[in-house]
């Protein structure tokens, strides 16, 4: 019988990884990413421990939608009063927030269990090329 090693959480290495969404499509490159944020791409991945790295990704804001998703795609959020239920295009969430539309992908690819809210916060979402992560990635 082959004998399987746990990885505890004091012995996680976290690593950074720089990923550039210019012209990748929304959810292919959202997976890329959960996997990253989970930490599947390792080989000592352990489902009920933290082990995944920080993920930065540059040009949010330039992700793609595929055939007519930019028009008919709606983002919807409610306030908790009746008829509190609001709900936004693509192309409108694009214009106010458009990281948003990258981060609700990746937060809703996560397990939904306690370590989402841990997993989100190591990922850094940037418009543009500048971000302030140029020290951790270059170890």
């Amino acid at each position: 019988m082959q004998k399987t090693t746990m990885i505890k959480k004091a012995d996680v290495q976290r690593e950074w990884h720089k990923i550039d969404a210019a012209g990748a499509v929304v959810g292919r490159i959202a997976t890329e990413i959960a996997t990253k944020l989970i930490g599947k791409h390792k080989p000592s991945y352990t489902p009920h421990i933290d082990g995944g790295d920080y993920v930065v990704v540059i040009n949010a804001e330039q992700v793609e939608f595929t055939g007519t998703k930019e028009q008919t795609k709606q983002y919807y959020s409610h306030s908790g009063y009746i008829g509190g239920l609001s709900q936004r295009s693509a192309e409108k969430m694009r214009a106010l927030n458009p990281t948003e539309i990258l981060r609700q992908a990746v937060f809703n690819m996560l397990p939904k269990n306690k370590l989402r809210s841990p997993r989100m916060n190591r990922l850094k979402l940037y418009v543009g090329t500048e971000h302030k992560h140029e020290s951790q990635l270059s170890q």
